[in-house]
């Protein structure tokens, strides 16, 4: 099964940067939306940001203005800045094909993003 991997993760004050990466074992970002989700403690996995092979975005409304997502078709890489981050985005984050993709990657490990001060 092709498994992801995301990377660039830590522990940052609020206010700051981050930037995530992910990357698939195999090409098939060119094929599909793909999309970041977080999961913070003792809450469900939710997405909160997808965009379409043609590079179309789409954000949840907590971090819209503030998250973009963007990816690398050449690359196999699907990115994830986030600025302006607060406690309340503290969570595990994931990568994975979006949410209309009746195909599902396997999860990866994810990578913490911790927000504290």
């Amino acid at each position: 099964q092709v498994q992801v991997v995301e990377s660039g993760g830590g522990l940052v004050q609020p206010g700051g940067s981050l930037r995530l990466s992910c990357a698939a074992s195999i090409s098939i970002f060119s094929i599909y939306a793909m999309g970041w989700y977080r999961q913070a403690p003792g809450k469900e996995r939710e997405l909160v940001a997808q965009i379409t092979n043609a590079g179309s975005p789409n954000y949840a409304d907590s971090v819209k203005g503030r998250f973009t997502i963007s990816r690398d078709n050449a690359k196999n890489t699907v990115t994830l800045q986030m600025n302006s981050l607060q406690p309340e985005d503290t969570a595990v984050y994931y990568c994975n094909t979006a949410p209309t993709v009746a195909v599902r990657l396997g999860w990866g490990q994810g990578t913490q993003v911790t927000v504290s001060s």
